[in-house]
């Protein structure tokens, strides 16, 4: 853990794919369902975690070599969401660690919420079975406002509805595009090392505030 002092803040607010909740198994899943539909072999979801934080445009293009715009990535695509809705929590978990953190957090009387940019209609079933639902104090899915991540748009309207300025919450992401929208957003920003990264410049160059090994780590930043 990297760590420059506790910040001043009343709200965590969380990524969940690779941040709270481990989704890959689900997600390499219905990639290999897409797979077998078009008769190749499964991939081990391990290959694949990587990606898991960009869902399927990521999963696609790793698994499949499919990029938006190109022929076959949208009827690829609508068949991936297909085969995900079916399979959304069949190993979803949460991380190792995260249900202490959340105690933790909640303990020293701070609110704390989840801002994805997974659609809502897939957010909503994976929090009510990780029991989250009605612990979280704001969810933000990636059509809640007109722009995902990394727009600031989604962690402003989470800010917003615990009543807090962005200064006063702190964003943690696995992904680069969550520290650039939590720093867009004027939140500080830390990274979630123990989950998916994505597949571009290493963790430790990211402008973020912080670098948390483990869900225990954020205690260490967080009002005593």
């Amino acid at each position: 853990m990297t760590a420059s002092g506790r910040l001043d803040v009343g709200a965590v607010l969380f990524d969940l794919d690779g941040t709270l909740a481990d989704t890959a198994g689900d997600l390499a899943g219905a990639l290999n369902r897409v797979r077998a539909d078009q008769g190749q072999p499964p991939m081990p979801v391990e290959s694949l975690r990587r990606h898991a934080s960009s869902g399927a445009r990521g999963l696609l293009a790793a698994g499949m070599g499919l990029v938006p715009g190109g022929e076959g990535y949208e009827s690829a695509r609508e068949a991936f969401l297909r085969h995900y809705a079916a399979c959304l929590v069949d190993t979803t978990r949460l991380f190792d660690g995260v249900e202490e953190m959340l105690a933790g957090i909640e303990a020293r009387g701070l609110a704390w919420g989840i801002v994805t940019n997974k659609a809502e209609r897939y957010t909503g079933p994976v929090v009510v079975a990780l029991g989250l639902a009605d612990r979280a104090g704001t969810i933000v899915s990636g059509d809640t406002t007109p722009h995902p991540k990394p727009h600031p748009a989604p962690l402003l309207h989470a800010a917003s509805a615990l009543r807090l300025p962005p200064s006063h919450c702190v964003y943690v992401g696995d992904d680069r595009r969550d520290i650039d929208a939590g720093n867009s957003a004027g939140m500080p920003t830390l990274v979630a090392h123990w989950g998916y990264l994505g597949n571009g410049d290493p963790p430790s160059s990211w402008p973020a505030r912080g670098w948390l090994d483990t869900p225990r780590d954020l205690a260490a930043w967080l009002p005593a």
